[in-house]
């Protein structure tokens, strides 16, 4: 009895060791995993107290930004080009949300081509020291979620200009 025990305190301490993407409270805005094998999460407060950005494996969320507040809403900002009509009229659906933390810029996308069916999530990372950018390309399949939400909910600033 002892051993099942220490088995089952050993599981429950490894289950809540590993941290969730998700809070009880959250709703899941976007999602996808990465082809480096991280998991992507933008996630809100089920009553828009906040918004949330996290990367990580399923072990450990490797970095959250911004604090759980209100104020978080005013750091990101969404970017969006619709232009329907198919192939016959080059049609494109561009999504961008970006936020800027210690100089580095990320910059979320979920993108679509009617040319070509072509579509693809990621995020760029920006250095805005260096200009280096390295973006991690998201697995398609994996997608949950959509950002398209953003044109007429009115919790994100939206640019003028396209966030590429």
């Amino acid at each position: 009895m002892r051993i099942i025990c220490s088995i089952v305190i050993v599981l429950l301490s490894a289950s809540s060791f590993a941290q969730s993407f998700l809070l009880k409270n959250e709703k899941l805005v976007f999602s996808f995993s990465t082809t480096r094998g991280k998991q992507l999460v933008l996630a809100k407060d089920r009553e828009n107290k906040y918004i949330v950005y996290r990367i990580g494996t399923n072990d450990k969320i490797e970095f959250e930004f911004p604090e759980k507040n209100k104020i978080s809403w005013t750091l990101f900002t969404y970017s969006f080009y619709l232009r329907g009509g198919g192939t016959s009229n080059e049609g494109e659906d561009l999504n961008y949300i970006s936020f800027t933390s210690n100089d580095i810029k990320f910059m979320i996308y979920d993108t679509y081509y009617a040319v070509g069916n072509i579509a693809s999530i990621g995020v760029k990372i920006t250095d805005l020291k260096t200009k280096r950018t390295t973006d991690i390309k998201g697995i398609n399949s994996t997608r949950k979620g959509t950002m398209i939400d953003f044109r007429d909910n009115h919790l994100l600033k939206i640019a003028d200009d396209l966030d590429e």
